[in-house]
């Protein structure tokens, strides 16, 4: 069982958008069984909305719902309960750090860390590009889902 947490800042745009496109990836494969696969903020300022609309029609222009997803909060338990813990960009990769302590077992990496031209993920809460965060979303969890299966070929 692979279980991976995807974390933003609130956890209403881009780390629901990656658990729930990463989701659909897997099922595509015939891999749901194999995954657990969710998402978590590093604050609380959004602690149990749902989804950001723009972010949800994204989602649904593509074919996928996420219906049901509520703002979470990353925990320290986290850490331990996740084999991958997915930052959509340096300023989360600080504060789950700040929630975590530190990372011995090298779990916590950029979502885009597994493409050939890492960086953060485009934030749309303050770009309004909800296209250019689809874009990086799915390229990144392409390219990590393929990385987790090579390392379990």
């Amino acid at each position: 069982m692979v279980k991976i947490l995807f974390v933003c800042h609130g956890n209403i745009c881009r780390s629901p958008m990656a658990e729930f496109v990463m989701k659909r990836l897997v099922a595509e494969r015939g891999l749901a069984r194999d995954f657990v696969i969710a998402s978590a903020a590093t604050s609380r300022e959004e602690l149990g909305n749902p989804v950001y609309p723009p972010a949800r029609r994204m989602l649904a222009q593509h074919g996928i719902g996420c219906s049901g997803k509520t703002a979470a909060q990353m925990t320290r338990a986290d850490y331990d309960a996740y084999d991958f813990i997915v930052a959509m960009d340096n300023m989360n990769i600080r504060n789950i750090l700040r929630i975590i302590g530190h990372d011995p077992q090298r779990k916590l990496s950029l979502l885009l860390d597994f493409t050939d031209h890492p960086r953060g993920v485009a934030d749309p809460w303050y770009t309004g590009d909800f296209e250019a965060t689809w874009r990086d979303v799915t390229e990144g969890c392409s390219a990590l889902l393929e990385h987790i299966l090579s390392q379990n070929a």
